[in-house]
């Protein structure tokens, strides 16, 4: 069964980075979509990167251009999101999901939560000013 594991949650005063991890276990698929999205109670999840996995594809959704970045570990099937120069803003529950399909071929809508098959239950990231 696939897991999704998300880790690296954390408390930072803002201007702080963080990096989270997230870790597709029993996900054996050679070429999929990994991404991270966050949410804030009474407010909808919303993308924040994607990447193709074993492909070239990667996504970033403005609110984070020049401050997040994506990495990756494909051996281990792992994904990161550095993070820096955090904002209050930033504040929420960060998830990472994963498809078997690539994000090109989510035809648009690789920051669409529901789109993924997997999913994680998130990390919590807290940024104070």
């Amino acid at each position: 069964q696939v897991q999704v594991v998300e880790s690296g949650g954390g408390s930072v005063q803002a201007g702080g980075s963080l990096r989270l991890s997230c870790a597709a276990t029993r996900f054996t698929y050679n070429s999929y979509c990994m991404a991270w999205f966050r949410q804030t109670p009474g407010k909808e999840r919303e993308g924040v990167a994607a990447r193709t996995i074993g492909g070239y594809a990667t996504y970033y959704a403005d609110f984070v251009k020049g401050r997040f970045t994506l990495s990756q570990d494909r051996a281990k099937r792992m994904l990161y999101l550095e993070m820096i120069n955090l904002k209050p803003e930033d504040t929420a529950m960060y998830y990472c999901a994963v498809d078997p399909r690539t994000c090109d071929q989510l035809n648009g809508d690789h920051f669409l939560a529901g789109t993924y098959r997997y999913r994680g239950q998130g990390t919590q990231v807290t940024v104070s000013s």
